[in-house]
């Protein structure tokens, strides 16, 4: 029995042993009302839906390799998973792909065995990328050649630094962690990087912010092959509340840098908090300035006008 069915069931036989009249909520029912969204944001996103297949499951790959941030692709799993049309609730077929069958430590110590090999992987019509630490180029060109078939290939968080190196996303809008937008775009110039976007979509390719973003983009991914309802019946039924899937500017809280002070720095490179007693720090024009690596910091005094702009 599915997990979802699980709960269901369990929610269910609760309510009809406190309350034997009261009306249950099944598992083929709408709610008794619907989920209530109240006002919707405005729609910001014009690219034409996907086509899922007449029959069958739409295969989802999920490229994992050690370091592997868990909410990165756990969330946009259950997004997929908990998909429901009519009676059907298969209609994603997910699984995990890495360039060995070798088990990996996921973000935590999380352990996981892979599914499948990249050489033994199904075709996939949506491909997840989380953050992670590998990026031999036998992953990049995986990554090429699974997304020339491809309907999206999706980066949660950093993981577009993945999708970055395989030289797909030149030329084209992309976002990431806003820890790192500085960094995405002094690497990877020819990237027009977007600041304060919940998910940007290009194409067949789409970024999210960090983390919790990839929830929303997986959303997105829902609404565009099967609808808005379906999407917010997915939701509903997660419990979950966010909108921003409706709304890829919603991010803007971090389109701005964020700022310290001389008791409470921030890294001069990502933004993050840093301890200041500490922390590294260089000396540019007089100015301390404070990192939470030594990989920021070598960054930094490279190029520090670059950084100080």
């Amino acid at each position: 029995m599915k997990r979802r069915q699980l709960l269901q069931r369990s929610a269910a036989l609760g309510l009809g042993s406190a309350f034997p009249k009261f009306w249950v909520l099944s598992a083929s029912a709408e709610p008794p009302h619907g989920p209530d969204w109240g006002e919707q944001p405005a729609d910001r996103t014009n690219l034409s839906p996907l086509k899922p297949p007449a029959q069958g499951a739409i295969p989802v790959a999920f490229l994992i390799s050690d370091d592997a941030v868990v909410i990165d692709f756990a969330g946009p799993w259950e997004v997929f998973a908990n998909v429901m049309i009519g009676n059907r609730m298969d209609v994603f077929q997910l699984y995990t792909v890495s360039e060995t069958l070798k088990p990996i430590r996921a973000s935590g110590g999380m352990k996981i065995i892979p599914d499948y090999t990249l050489e033994t992987a199904p075709a996939a019509k949506v491909i997840v990328i989380p953050a992670q630490s590998n990026s031999s180029e036998t992953v990049l060109n995986w990554i090429r050649k699974a997304s020339k078939i491809a309907d999206v290939t999706m980066s949660v968080c950093t993981g577009a630094y993945l999708l970055a190196q395989t030289g797909l996303l030149s030329g084209k809008s992309a976002t990431t962690h806003h820890g790192s937008y500085v960094d995405l775009e002094m690497k990877f110039p020819d990237i027009h990087v977007k600041r304060g976007a919940r998910f940007v979509e290009d194409g067949n390719l789409a970024s999210s912010g960090g983390l919790s973003c990839g929830i929303d983009l997986a959303f997105r991914v829902v609404e565009r092959y099967y609808g808005r309802e379906v999407a917010k019946q997915a939701a509903y039924d997660m419990e979950y509340q966010g909108r921003g899937w409706m709304d890829p500017a919603s991010n803007m809280l971090y389109a701005k840098a964020r700022t310290g002070t001389e008791a409470h720095p921030v890294c001069a490179v990502c933004s993050m908090n840093v301890i200041k007693d500490a922390a590294l720090t260089s000396s540019y024009k007089n100015k301390t300035y404070y990192f939470c690596s030594k990989e920021h910091k070598k960054q930094f005094d490279t190029t520090p006008a670059k950084y100080v702009q």
